[in-house]
């Protein structure tokens, strides 16, 4: 099972808290970590991201950027997330850099030439935020998986309880903040 942890956009107000954070599901070996902290400034988040990819990862965890494929490129990250409404993946694809992104219905897998995973959300009523989109649920996995040959990850609501029946229903892994809580 993939899993990849989407940070909280909290850096700003703790950075040893963040650091240790991130720097524990390293440790742990996460497969992918994606930094999703939209209100740092670009050289911010390029300092941001060249520490993490300094810390120790013994077990290969790939850092991704969130939404700045310009920032993952010039500090040599693994990849980059497209969020719903960003430029198409295919114009990203290289050998070892991973794109992923974000679909928030099955009609939007149009979208994900290129990519090297999806996430997939909201599967369950988010924990870490508000939103307003319908729930999915583990059908809309099942039929994602059926329909398209990339692997998905399940975002949303995602936690311990529920994380198997994402898996069941075909995910390859499961995205998230709330469910890499410590």
């Amino acid at each position: 099972m993939i899993r990849c942890l989407i940070t909280d956009g909290s850096f700003s107000l703790n950075e040893t808290r963040w650091m240790a954070h991130v720097a524990h599901w390293i440790a742990e070996g996460v497969e992918l970590v994606q930094i999703r902290e939209r209100t740092l400034p670009v050289r911010e988040l390029a300092e941001l991201t060249r520490k993490v990819l300094r810390l120790p990862n013994p077990r290969g965890t790939r850092i991704l950027v969130n939404d700045r494929v310009d920032v993952a490129l010039a500090c040599k990250a693994h990849g980059a997330h497209l969020r719903d409404g960003s430029v198409s993946p295919e114009k990203f694809v290289r050998p070892g850099f991973l794109v992923t992104v974000s679909c928030h219905q099955i009609e939007d897998a149009r979208k994900t030439t290129g990519a090297s995973f999806v996430l997939l959300a909201p599967i369950f009523k988010p924990l870490s935020k508000e939103d307003h989109r319908p729930v999915l649920g583990t059908a809309a996995i099942a039929e994602f998986t059926r329909s398209f040959p990339i692997p998905v990850l399940a975002l949303g609501g995602v936690n311990q309880e529920n994380a198997q029946a994402c898996i069941d229903a075909g995910a390859a892994g499961i995205a998230g903040i709330t469910c890499f809580a410590l």
